[in-house]
This record gives structure tokens, sequence and C-alpha cells, in this order.
């Protein structure tokens, strides 16, 4: 697959826009050196603030197949690399028991015996590049280009992270059985992390480095009515202020984007006309996701965060 790449992160921005994302001119030059350098490009943040989005818009934008690697805990080569076919490799052992034990058996040529069944030859076959199951940093690397998003990397463990700096460093990895598979082109690579702990240097030292803050009240404004275009001027403006006072009230789980989103949509389906302190209550579960969080806000009082915000 053919890869558009942009001639200036300005170019960049505006493909991004035409998917429906706005970055702002940091991330959008960081994107784009990461299209040109060929470098993987490590995304830290606050959840909720774009940086999956991001992944999945560059791809659009680039005309690129994403492919993604949710990381968790517990996370290993058997879900991230590749697998290996079992119940395929057991029918394959199968039917060489079953050709070698069979009487009278003949050659290729259909002349008397054909050889006995020789045991390397059997176990060799059984680690065919056809019994191996690609998981999503293999089939980057063999579908390259494309764009790989190693999705919270945070979460996975310490050890997953060793895994990662072969493929970051030279785009290869290395399966005993085989040997070592090098990507034809370099993928390009979104790493996100939500800072729940520090990655180690070492994986850093391979990438490009961004910190995606939340937008300020004007960005999430357009971003509203990029992606409601239903929504009023009016309304976008409100929960745009809303939400960034929100975040100031140092909640645990501050609200993000995609928060900011569904609030404007469920005012917008409940016909109401502008924001007020009642039915930002009503709807505050759109928003407000823990409730000691909910507790916090009532507390400080709707009427107090939405003052000034009649326009």
């Amino acid at each position: 697959m053919a890869r558009h790449l942009p001639d200036s992160p300005a170019e960049l921005s505006r493909a991004l826009a035409g998917t429906g994302y706005l970055p702002d001119t940091g991330l959008a030059t960081a994107g784009w050196l990461a299209l040109r350098l060929d470098r993987p490009l490590f995304l830290e943040g606050d959840a909720g603030v774009g940086k999956t989005s991001f992944a999945a818009a560059l791809a659009e934008a680039t005309g690129l197949e994403l492919i993604r690697l949710q990381c968790y805990e517990g996370l290993d080569l058997a879900q991230a690399l590749y697998d290996w076919d079992f119940p395929r490799q057991v029918l394959h052992l199968r039917t060489w028991e079953a050709v070698g034990s069979r009487p009278g058996r003949v050659d290729a040529a259909g002349g008397g015996s054909g050889p006995p069944v020789d045991p390397a030859a059997v176990e060799a076959s059984l680690y065919d590049r056809r019994f191996l199951l690609a998981r999503p940093l293999l089939r980057a690397l063999e579908s390259a280009p494309c764009v790989l998003l190693i999705d919270e990397v945070d979460r996975a463990d310490d050890e997953f992270e060793a895994y990662l700096l072969e493929l970051l460093s030279d785009w290869a990895v290395s399966i005993p059985e085989l040997g070592r598979i090098v990507a034809p082109v370099p993928p390009t690579v979104v790493v996100t992390s939500n800072r729940t702990r520090e990655v180690h240097d070492a994986l850093k030292r391979r990438c490009l480095y961004h910190w995606v803050e939340h937008p300020d009240p004007e960005r999430e404004v357009e971003i509203l009515k990029l992606r409601l275009p239903e929504v009023t001027a009016r309304l976008a403006r409100q929960v745009a202020r809303a939400t960034a006072r929100l975040r100031d009230l140092d909640l645990a789980k501050a609200p993000g984007i995609a928060e900011a989103i569904d609030w404007a949509r469920a005012l917008h389906a409940l016909g109401a006309g502008g924001l007020t302190a009642e039915v930002a209550d009503q709807t505050a579960g759109t928003v407000v996701k823990l409730r000691e969080d909910l507790e916090r806000v009532r507390e400080h009082g709707w009427d107090t965060l939405l003052a000034g915000d009649s326009a």
C-alpha cells in the first residue's frame, strides 16, 4: 500500500482536519517529522486528549492501514508478536504419522515404498511460516507501510518494553525457529502513554516525543463544530468553556475531548438551547465519570462553573 507523505506540517494538519481531527501546531509538526524521518512518535498526556485518535487520523490522512496493539498488564509475545497455530501443527503431525504408518507406502513417482519418515524433517516442518500466527507487531512489519499504534504502553509490564527495542531500532524482530524478519519499509509507529507509570528511557530514546495537552476552549469549540455540525455555535462555546473549568477542578479523571463531544451531543439530543445548571447536572454522566468527582463538582456548584456562559 502506497502512502501519501505531506510536504509540510501545515499540509499534514490540513489532511488531519479533513479526517475530523484538529491538531495543534506542535502535534502536527511531531507527526510530520515522524513520517519524514521514519522515527516512532511517543505521545504522552492525560487520558482523553486525543492520542489514540491521532494515530487513526494519521492512518486515514496518509492512506495507510491502521494496526493497533492495545497494551495491558501481562501482555506477552504470544499476544503482541506471534504465536504458533497449534491445532494446525497437530493436524500436520497426524498427517505425517498416518502416511508414515501406511503399509506399502509409495514414493512420489508411484513406484515402490518411499523413504522412511525423517523425525527431524517432521519436526522442522512444524515450524514453517505457514503455521505462524502474526500478531499486531509482526503484522505491522510484514504489512508496512502502515501505521502501527502501540496504545497505552504504560499499562504493560516493564519487560514488554524490552520486546519493542529491536523493533523500534531496526524495524525487525527475531523468531528463534525462523530467524530475523525485517520490514521492507519502516512502519509509522505511534506509541501512547497516559503516564500511569514512567516508561524506560531506552524506549523513549528511540522515539520522537510530544506531550499532548488538553485543547484550549477556542480550539475545543472548533473541534466540536467540526465533529458535531448540528450543534449551535453558542452551545459549543458553552460546553467548551464548562469543560475547561471542570479540568481546572483537579478531578481524579478530568474530562477529555471525547467527553466534551458526548456532552454536546447529549445536550443537542435533549433539545437544550443552552447550558444551564439544571441541564448540566442532568447530563453530568456524559462528562464526569466518577462519583467522587461528581460530588466535588456539585460541592463547587454548577452555577459557579457556568457563571458568565450565557453567550
